[in-house]
């Protein structure tokens, strides 16, 4: 498949799990779409670890250090899986991944040379030395009680958005 291939079709299958799906081709793009995304007052989350997290980061002037009183998490995750849409949060770098599930809203940034095909194409691709933890994301967090009745936002973040660059 090829890279554009495994990018749109990440995207659809991210769409399907209820997660807003961007894709943008440049960093100015990147910065115009996360102005529209996220409410300029919100506390943010953005570790600024990576170049894309750096440039994104001077974009909010409530930015707070402790993901646990953020209500967004902008941040730029280890990858994602295109035949599920799922997101791939890796504790690589000392990462916290719970930084994308504690605050309300997550906004992951993925790079496009960084959407596998499949989940064994990841753990293929890991498989030398795999992080510490991985974090599998497949949309908002929902979940159903006995009933089947459905909450969402219970467990994780009730609001994901994906831009890919």
């Amino acid at each position: 498949m090829s890279g554009a291939d495994r990018g749109r079709l990440f995207l659809e299958n991210a769409a399907k799990a209820a997660a807003g799906a961007h894709s943008v081709s440049n960093t100015g793009d990147l910065l115009s779409a996360l102005g529209r995304i996220v409410a300029i007052d919100s506390p943010v989350y953005c570790p600024g670890v990576t170049p894309i997290e750096r440039a994104a980061a001077a974009l909010f002037p409530n930015r707070v250090s402790d993901y646990a009183v953020a209500t967004v998490t902008v941040e730029e995750v280890f990858g994602a899986i295109a035949e599920t849409g799922t997101l791939v949060c890796s504790s690589e770098g000392g990462r916290a991944v719970q930084a994308g599930l504690l605050p309300a809203h997550h906004v992951a940034i993925v790079r496009r040379d960084r959407i596998f095909d499949t989940l064994n194409d990841f753990f293929a691709s890991v498989a030398g030395a795999p992080p510490t933890n991985v974090t599998l994301v497949t949309g908002p967090s929902r979940t159903a009680d006995i009933e089947l009745t459905l909450a969402i936002g219970v467990h994780g973040p009730e609001r994901l958005d994906i831009i890919v660059v």
